[in-house]
């Protein structure tokens, strides 16, 4: 299954599945065997609903998702500061849910303060390993929780409080983490950035948050060159008005120029000089803001996406990953990922609410050595190991180095942010889970704040699988009508209703909102994915329905490319679309019409390329910059990227009717057979 494949959704999909297990008779490459299944904590979940496998619980959920909920807060010992009065109000119609209606609480209650007092108090919280591996900190959760409440009153001090959106663009540093924590703990929201960010995708989402203050690092480590931060958010920042204050945290060992602007910029050291960290956590109403994470869509604006306090760790921390992915207060979590990725908010919630612990690392997986990312884990004994498949395609070109390291450690894997291939899954399942523990795959996105599939210890796997439909989300596969497809057919997810994790409409923007999730199949969430029930009962993602690019697991619209490319001035039309790439998932294809007078030659592609990776940072730099002098486009003037696409992978594009100019796609096609 290759997540780029067109599908017709009118025909069955099993010639898509290659491996000859994927049949009638159910065979899996994986079955759980009975001790893992009565040591789960999906087998004590149902136990305690009194529910006899998870399809009959699944059909309770769906029938009474705030019975669910209920459920899940006092299995997980959710708490709040005031109970809720009602768990559901859905009278104002699914997109426009409301959860936990009157309750109180903070994402810091659940994560820090209930340790207080606990043995968990005094046991590691965060390990981290810089990128020479001879820099390591360790923290417990009561001198981190310190930490947090210094930085806590610094921010106070500034005039950071309730509902103020501050930003973190911060490599994987202990004080990542710290700033996560400590932003929440006021009431304030926190803000994701991509490291690897250029100055413009961090100007657009700074100005569209309209945030009161960033946390930074003057820099980092980068395959053993330093490599500001500061500095790149400094051009940010030159056009956003709405930033008053910049703290950055001084990493030790770089050489880096920082310049500090009077009365914006305050080193992390002079703001926390002096604090205790005795600062109370800030009561907030359940779906207050707490998460603005932006996400890109096929056009326009990037979308930025609310999380609110009770939303993430209702979904992804309790329901997703302690029931159904069994993450037990024991284990050591590792996802080697960025905090502008909703893997971050993961990496700071599940572990600690879990009272279990986390490893973070800066840098790469595969430097100083390539060997470093099986060494983290083997060194620092992790348990709960997550990854994407990026990475996974990115290690296998090492070979078999893996096998040099004691991953006796691991008990459970989860993997996310894209769709598998099976030559990687099968990979990483036989060398890394040794053919013993099971690949807990997940697939929701930074939308849904959680997962629409899931995979659990409790059921079997194949290939990219997903054991079932998350809990009480509403999760279906539907033709374009609407109607749901048969077994072994592809069609669209989509989700029924309401589920606690969504988004609460996207930031500043409740039409595009409801455009871009409620309105092509009305009364249903429209996911942009393709999904199918496999003949195998199981689950498959099977790619995007929509424009969006993955690049090494990051979602990115087109528009902001392509804004780049037209803001050099030397392209009057772009359109940018991703194709396979082995290692990143997609690499990008710019397709541009060049202004009036402007030679589309090879130094016109380098200037254009070297503009995105200026403007996006180096993961987006193209694989082919084409030069046409028309792109294929609807009668209402919509470019059609899907046609540019299939045209430049040598496939049938599909129904042209549509296009004003379908001219444009003949001589695109007789450009690259010339190339």
């Amino acid at each position: 299954m290759h997540p780029s494949v067109s599908f017709n959704t009118t025909q069955p999909a099993r010639s898509l599945l290659t491996r000859s297990f994927m049949n009638d008779t159910n065979q899996y490459i994986w079955e759980p065997p009975p001790e893992l299944v009565a040591q789960s904590n999906l087998t004590a979940f149902l136990r305690s609903t009194g529910h006899r496998d998870y399809d009959e619980l699944a059909s309770k959920a769906e029938a009474d998702p705030a019975w669910l909920m209920d459920q899940v807060f006092r299995f997980c010992d959710v708490r709040f500061y005031r109970n809720y009065d009602q768990m559901l109000d859905a009278s104002a119609g699914q997109a426009w849910a409301r959860w936990c209606v009157g309750g109180t609480t903070n994402i810091v209650l659940n994560c820090l303060d209930k340790h207080r007092g606990t043995a968990v108090w005094d046991q590691t919280f965060l390990v981290w390993e810089g990128e020479d591996s001879r820099e390591r900190r360790t923290l417990s959760y009561s001198e981190f929780d310190r930490e947090v409440g210094r930085l806590a009153q610094g921010l106070r001090n500034l005039g950071i409080g309730r509902g103020d959106v501050v930003a973190i663009y911060m490599p994987n540093l202990p004080e990542t983490f710290i700033a996560f924590f400590a932003i929440l703990k006021l009431g304030a929201i926190v803000m994701p950035l991509f490291s690897g960010f250029g100055p413009a995708p961090i100007l657009s989402r700074l100005n569209h948050g309209e945030a009161k203050a960033v946390v930074t690092a003057d820099g980092t480590w980068r395959r053993g060159t330093p490599a500001p931060l500061k500095a790149v958010l400094d051009v940010a920042l030159e056009q956003s008005p709405t930033v008053q204050h910049v703290i950055v945290v001084s990493r030790d060992g770089l050489d880096i120029e920082t310049p500090m602007r009077p009365g914006r910029d305050q080193w992390w050291s002079e703001i926390v000089a002096g604090k205790d960290g005795a600062v109370d956590t800030a009561e907030m109403q359940a779906e207050d803001p707490a998460i603005l994470l932006y996400t890109s869509g096929t056009t326009g604006e990037p979308k930025g996406c609310v999380w609110t306090h009770i939303g993430f760790i209702g979904s992804m921390v309790t329901r997703d990953i302690i029931v159904c992915g069994d993450f037990k207060s024991s284990d050591r979590f590792f996802f080697f990922s960025d905090m502008g990725w909703m893997v971050g908010a993961m990496c700071a919630c599940i572990p600690s609410f879990a009272g279990g612990s986390l490893l973070i690392a800066e840098g790469t997986p595969d430097y100083p050595d390539t060997g470093r990312f099986w060494r983290l884990i083997a060194e620092h004994r992790v348990t709960y190991l997550g990854v994407s498949p990026t990475i996974v395609r990115s290690l296998m070109r090492y070979g078999l180095e893996v096998e040099n390291y004691d991953l006796s450690s691991l008990r459970m894997t989860a993997s996310g942010g894209e769709a598998w291939t099976t030559s990687p899954w099968l990979w990483f399942f036989e060398h890394v889970c040794k053919k013993k523990i099971p690949i807990i795959n997940i697939s929701g996105g930074t939308e849904v704040g959680g997962c629409i599939f899931t995979g659990t210890p409790n059921h079997p796997m194949n290939p990219g699988s997903f054991s079932r439909r998350a809990l009480g989300v509403g999760a279906d596969i539907v033709d374009l009508t609407g109607e749901p497809v048969p077994d072994g057919t592809v069609g669209e997810l989509v989700l029924r209703h309401s589920s606690i994790g969504l988004t609460k409409s996207l930031w500043k923007a409740d039409e595009r909102y409801i455009e871009s999730y409620w309105s092509t199949l009305p009364g249903l969430w429209v996911h942009g994915d393709f999904a199918m029930r496999g003949v195998d009962g199981l689950y498959y993602i099977l790619g995007r329905s929509d424009d969006t690019i993955k690049i090494s697991g990051k979602r990115t619209g087109p528009a902001e490319i392509e804004g780049i490319l037209i803001a050099t001035g030397k392209v009057a039309e772009a359109a940018v679309f991703g194709i396979p790439h082995a290692v990143k998932g997609s690499a990008i294809v710019c397709a541009c019409v060049p202004m009036p007078g402007v030679n589309g030659d090879g130094d016109l592609a380098g200037l254009l390329s070297s503009a995105i990776v200026d403007g996006m940072g180096a993961s987006y730099r193209p694989e082919t910059v084409l030069f046409v002098d028309d792109l294929p486009r609807t009668r209402n003037l919509k470019i059609m990227r899907r046609v540019l696409r299939a045209v430049f992978e040598n496939k049938d594009p599909g129904d042209l009717s549509a296009l004003a100019n379908p001219e444009a796609v003949d001589r695109l096609r007789e450009k690259l057979a010339a190339m």
